[in-house]
């Protein structure tokens, strides 16, 4: 598989897809995606929900088709959203069927537990006749029966070759409009995974450490097994997973792109973690700036730092900045001071100079 260099990283060459509205694979910038947690039914929560993600950054949702009565709820929320939709299919086909029938942009199915091949055939028909993409999700807990026997857990050999077994009766019926996913709560295990099947495929790889976890350690470990990954040049959409928040999935993505330069449309904050010679609340400061100017779509670096030791160094290397002192901060723009400001007027301040910028 071909390498290309993009901002650094010698990101793999992957085919060309399209999921509804965007193109993934290739050269294309890597997309953040997430998963509604309403019931599908609540389409009115649903919407919400989506609409919520979407401010942080998501770009491709997905929505369990579990039942009918989900699948009847997919028009009802797809007129109301701007983004592409997956249907998240487990166990029956004809969900999958029901879901490209009302327009959904992409179906998920399960090589574990989707039945029999015939099943998966006429998926892959379907698709080909509506145009929708499709998502080969491998799961290490759900892998198929035989090969747990043959390999004796979910190891990455048995994960890729369920993978494998998937893409090759995919591509057999012509059809090359498809991701890949195989997922494992063992950041190892995970790694090796991916590792082993980007060199046997050009399949564009949708990245994850599955069920990582609740926000903290899920987080910490979806850094780890997501950002190297990322750094080897694998990977082309990422899910982190958490017990919590949707919304705290799409921010961790988001920033664990723009951490290693494969996400140009989102502020970066630098912050100091403060200590005794703080004189400012750093805290809740960065944090409401970081709120801000999310959504501003601003590819800047912001420095609130709390004291003179580091604080004009870094905002002044910033291109903006607050170095804070005693109840009050000097702000700095592309290196220069423009302004010293109370500390009750530093948020409203700094916000100002961003939305100008």
């Amino acid at each position: 598989m071909s390498l290309d260099l993009i901002n650094g990283i010698q990101r793999r060459k992957t085919r060309e897809i399209t999921v509804g509205s965007l193109k993934l694979g290739g050269a294309h910038p890597i997309r953040v995606q997430s998963m509604t947690t309403p019931k599908t039914e609540d389409v009115d929560a649903v919407v919400k929900q989506i609409k919520e993600l979407v401010t942080a950054g998501c770009e491709i949702v997905r929505i369990t088709v579990n039942d009918q009565r989900a699948a009847d709820a997919l028009p009802h929320i797809l007129k109301q959203v701007s983004i592409p939709v997956v249907a998240d299919v487990h166990f029956d086909y004809k969900m999958a069927l029901e879901s490209m029938k009302h327009g959904v942009a992409c179906v998920r199915i399960n090589p574990g537990n989707i039945g029999a091949e015939w099943k998966t055939i006429e998926v892959i028909q379907r698709a080909k006749d509506t145009g929708t993409a499709l998502r080969i999700g491998v799961n290490a807990g759900s892998l198929e029966k035989p090969l747990l026997k043959k390999y004796g857990h979910p190891t990455p050999e048995a994960l890729v070759e369920s993978a494998m077994q998937a893409i090759q009766l995919v591509e057999n019926q012509g059809f090359l409009n498809f991701k890949v996913s195989i997922k494992s709560s063992d950041v190892i295990n995970n790694y090796r995974a991916y590792a082993l099947l980007s060199a046997q495929t050009e399949a564009p790889l949708h990245l994850g450490v599955t069920e990582s976890g609740t926000k903290t350690y899920g987080s910490i470990k979806s850094a780890v097994g997501i950002g190297s990954l990322l750094l080897a040049g694998i990977g082309d959409t990422i899910r982190v997973s958490l017990s919590c928040d949707p919304v705290d999935e799409v921010k961790a993505g988001v920033y664990m792109l723009k951490s290693i330069g494969l996400k140009n449309d989102t502020p970066e904050i630098i912050a100091c973690p403060s200590c005794g010679r703080a004189d400012i609340d750093v805290y809740s400061l960065a944090e409401e700036v970081e709120r801000r100017a999310l959504g501003l779509g601003k590819n800047i670096k912001i420095a609130v730092m709390g004291c003179v030791v580091n604080g004009p160094g870094e905002s002044m290397e910033a291109d903006i900045g607050i170095a804070g002192g005693k109840g009050e901060g000097l702000v700095y723009k592309k290196g220069k001071p423009i302004g010293k400001v109370p500390e009750a007027q530093m948020l409203d301040f700094l916000m100002n100079e961003i939305e100008r910028m």
